[in-house]
């Protein structure tokens, strides 16, 4: 079982680039993947989609990718023409000015806009993708070791909550029986003091049995066992379970309250409200699982 919640980062270089991509994800209902990179690999963002589209099934991914040129990926180029135009345009105002035109600097020249530009050396972003999949795979791998490692403290969490929802859906059983015998004698008891002896006992038979089938949570009782066993099995296994829990703990909660509504004697009432308050956590445990 994994958490969606982690951290990675992962690093690759081949002397002269280095490619450092961090991610790192939170709970959502569904996979979304957000990616930012440097422009140059913006054309590789759709192979970075698809190699964590193949690892995580769930989780907002946050996905950053830097791209680190050792030394510098820039070039000078030289315009040798526009720089004899300067040259020529130069001389010519010298002449009119009866100027010496040999005096001219270089220096002068290369200062034209123009002359000397600084421009980016063109990228093959396709050429360096080795780089951006080695640290992508390296990230990938770091931050699902810690969402295993998450997922290993939930799932000790959610199965300590997971027996304690059973032992009590065991006091609930437990206090559920013998709940018409209880009925009959409370009831008999009331219309006694209120009747004295003009006690129907058919009828007083049939309202006891008609309340006690009401109180009836043998049902309810029975789901929680499956759904209870059910989630028990789902938490061992490997594959993407937090969908199945978090459908599994709508039920269970969907019993709960059934039983809630019938309970017909304070014990049942408590543990009713114990379950429930540990449905809650075990929502907000598995509201983190993948």
């Amino acid at each position: 079982m994994k958490s969606m919640t982690g951290f990675g980062r992962g690093e690759a270089s081949n002397g002269s680039i280095t490619v450092v991509v961090e991610m790192k994800s939170v709970n959502n209902r569904y996979r979304d993947v957000q990616i930012r990179t440097p422009r140059v690999y913006s054309v590789v963002e759709a192979r970075i989609q698809k190699s964590l589209k193949d690892r995580f099934a769930r989780g907002r991914i946050d996905v950053y990718v830097r791209r680190e040129v050792i030394g510098t990926d820039q070039t000078v180029r030289a315009d040798p023409a526009l720089a004899e135009h300067y040259l020529l345009a130069a001389q010519e105002v010298s002449k009119r000015l009866a100027r010496n035109e040999d005096t001219i600097p270089t220096s002068w020249i290369l200062e034209q806009p123009g002359v000397l530009v600084i421009a980016e050396r063109e990228t093959d972003p396709l050429s360096e993708w080795d780089l951006v999949s080695t640290a992508l795979m390296a990230a990938a791998d770091e931050l699902e070791r810690m969402r295993a490692q998450e997922g290993s403290a939930l799932y000790t969490d959610l199965s300590a909550n997971l027996n304690r929802v059973i032992d009590l859906r065991a006091e609930v059983a437990s206090h559920a029986e013998g709940i018409v015998n209880r009925l009959h004698a409370r009831i008999e008891e009331r219309i006694t003091r209120i009747l004295s002896d003009r006690i129907d006992p058919a009828r007083l038979a049939q309202e006891a049995a008609l309340l006690a089938d009401k109180a009836d949570v043998s049902e309810e009782l029975t789901r929680i066992s499956s759904h209870a066993a059910q989630f028990a099995e789902a938490l061992e296994n490997t594959e993407p379970i937090g969908r199945k829990l978090d459908f599994l703990l709508q039920e269970l909660n969907r019993e709960i309250n059934t039983i809630g509504s019938k309970a017909a004697e304070t014990p049942v009432a408590n543990r009713v409200v114990d379950m429930k308050s540990v449905l809650e956590r075990m929502r907000e445990q598995a509201a983190n699982v993948e």
